[in-house]
């Protein structure tokens, strides 16, 4: 048995207190500021679920499309979606999808310019890769702790802690792919009168492009491996089914609605796995 130095209680307490006291203190700021956020994710809720089915299947035939320009890949795509359906799942696929899209779009967006901002500046690099190397490794329930109590139970909650987890592949691969561009080029792109940003925008972002798809990719397929987790902070979907299928020993419930999580995700790993096969080729 390792000597005790140091007893745990006097190691937790001050992580406690510092997170007391920002729940008591700032909680409210922080519901508040995030309403906007809850009124998105209620809206794309209400936009995926109570839209005629056969249009949530053409809307995705068509990203399908645009990211192959296969007749043949979108008809396999339309017809796993409709798969979800037969198997009685579409309503918790589809509460399952619009908190994916929402989380995935908030981590493109915080994702690439970070990805940018430490491509360009060394010492940030070596800030936000120990942070990167937390948010991937630390268990999810761990930073649940806190958001849930700041945030309640629920969507923000989850959203959230869905970000933190999905964030950290876009962020490595757009600062990868940026500094991937070969120096060569950026000297050429220079030669003809082109600053930092022409040469950001012009340059280095086209020929990354491959690697920033990649990382979509990986968040896109993080952000559903957090489904269930997110079920038991109060939202419904997939994960819920399986939830219910555990708490119950319903292993038909289980099974059919992991099955409908491997068919989603299937589905938007082939479709951003085109779309970075079409801008690998485009490069």
């Amino acid at each position: 048995m390792f000597p005790e130095i140091i007893a745990p209680r006097a190691l937790r307490a001050p992580i406690d207190d510092f997170v007391g006291g920002i729940v008591s203190s700032y909680s409210d700021v922080l519901r508040a500021l995030t309403q906007p956020l809850l009124d998105l994710l209620i809206w794309m809720d209400q936009v995926v679920r109570y839209s005629p089915w056969w249009t949530v299947v053409l809307a995705v035939m068509g990203l399908a499309w645009l990211a192959s320009r296969r007749i043949g890949f979108s008809v396999i795509i339309g017809f796993m979606l409709c798969l979800i359906g037969v198997i009685g799942l579409w309503d918790a696929a589809m509460q399952t999808l619009s908190l994916m899209i929402v989380a995935v779009l908030m981590s493109v967006a915080i994702g690439i310019p970070v990805g940018i901002m430490m491509a360009s500046f060394k010492w940030l690099r070596a800030v936000m890769l120990p942070v990167l190397d937390v948010m991937q490794t630390m268990p999810s329930f761990v930073y649940l702790i806190p958001v849930v109590m700041l945030f309640n139970l629920g969507k923000i909650a989850a959203i959230i802690a869905t970000v933190i987890y999905a964030v950290p592949p876009v962020i490595r691969l757009t600062d990868l792919g940026i500094r991937l561009v070969d120096s060569e080029v950026l000297e050429a792109s220079r030669a003809f009168g082109a600053n930092r940003i022409k040469q950001l925008f012009g340059v280095q972002l086209p020929l990354a492009m491959p690697n920033i798809m990649a990382g979509i990719n990986q968040t896109t397929m993080m952000a559903l491996a957090m489904v269930v987790i997110a079920s038991m902070i109060g939202v419904r979907g997939l994960g819920y089914e399986v939830l219910q299928g555990i708490n119950r020993l319903q292993v038909g419930r289980g099974v059919l609605a992991g099955l409908g999580i491997v068919i989603l995700a299937i589905i938007f790993d082939r479709i951003t796995q085109a779309f970075g096969q079409r801008q690998h080729k485009g490069a």
